[in-house]
């Protein structure tokens, strides 16, 4: 049953490329929604299976889920992901809404996944980007497995306030890969909020990272992109060292360390500002601190609190 309940108007875009195997479960796990969108795009990006077959099925049944078919491509990265998300942008720019949702079509939501993120959001004036921890068939959980933490929103279900997606200027392409990373931290540097909840969380299908590739090519292509990100030397020597110790041992880390050290041989060229790396690098010396500490005082380390959730700033608007 629907909810008739005063929250905020959202809409979701889907960007999605060959998700056949996936998409039927977030198809089902949207429409079952508390609380629906007012509109869901979903943008079929070349895909060569059935994607689009089967989400034709459901906007055939649901006025307010519309479909856009894109051409076949060969290559498959990140930057066309943004261009996929801002042809969805197109097909809402005319609606009254307050929250805009980038939502993968690999994962599977509880019920009431977006009545609990909106509540946040009325909440919170100052919430400029929210979403929840996720976990993967593996036994992955982001919550406990990751370093990234609370204030880190995951790309697969990233929810944003309106005013924020447009003060720090939506998805920045970059084929590499790290596009939501730069939203929620670009969102964090000019002054909102970023929050990811762990009292609730959706299961993502697709282990991250391995679509059309392996799980050393993963870690290398993860490397790499530390390096365009603007990522501290020193955390990722340790972040190479940690990865060693967990599956696939040291290959892991060789990886990782195989990636950024390729990235910086080859001047690759990096998507964000000078501003931003500066931004990136303080919070992770911060975490490398925080991480320190509590190893010297025997103590636990934990992962998803290492950077506090303090006051912000006022909000200003991004170095031009």
């Amino acid at each position: 049953m629907i909810k008739n309940a005063n929250y905020p108007q959202y809409v979701l875009i889907s960007p999605s490329r060959n998700e056949a195997r996936f998409i039927e479960e977030t198809l089902k796990s949207v429409i079952s929604q508390t609380v629906l969108p007012l509109k869901w795009v979903i943008v079929n990006d070349g895909s060569t299976d059935a994607t689009g077959e089967i989400a034709a099925r459901y906007a055939a049944q649901y006025d307010w889920i519309e479909v856009i078919d894109r051409p076949v491509r060969k290559e498959r990265h990140f930057a066309a992901k943004v261009e996929a998300f801002r042809a969805g942008m197109e097909r809402v720019k005319h609606l009254e809404y307050e929250i805009i949702g980038n939502l993968d079509a690999d994962v599977t939501l509880d019920i009431d996944h977006f009545e609990f993120l909106l509540s946040k959001f009325e909440q919170d004036s100052r919430l400029g980007v929210a979403g929840t921890v996720f976990r993967e068939p593996s036994g992955y959980n982001s919550a406990t497995d990751s370093f990234e933490g609370q204030t880190y929103v995951s790309g697969q279900c990233q929810i944003f306030r309106r005013q924020c997606f447009e003060e720090i200027g939506g998805y920045v392409p970059s084929k590499a890969g790290g596009i939501d990373w730069m939203a929620v931290t670009t969102a964090r540097m000019i002054g909102w909020t970023t929050r990811s909840f762990r009292e609730k969380s959706f299961l993502h299908h697709r282990p991250l990272g391995t679509a059309d590739r392996g799980t050393f090519a993963k870690n290398v292509a993860y490397g790499k992109k530390d390096y365009i990100l603007g990522g501290h030397p020193l955390w990722e020597f340790f972040r190479c060292s940690y990865q060693m110790t967990k599956r696939p041992y040291v290959l892991g880390g060789v990886g990782l360390f195989s990636g950024f050290v390729m990235a910086f041989l080859s001047h690759a060229e990096r998507p964000v500002s000078a501003e931003l790396m500066r931004f990136h690098r303080r919070e992770q010396m911060l975490k490398l601190k925080n991480i320190v500490s509590a190893l010297c005082r025997f103590k636990k380390v934990n992962n998803f609190e290492l950077l506090p959730l303090e006051p912000k700033p006022a909000r200003t608007s991004l170095t031009k």
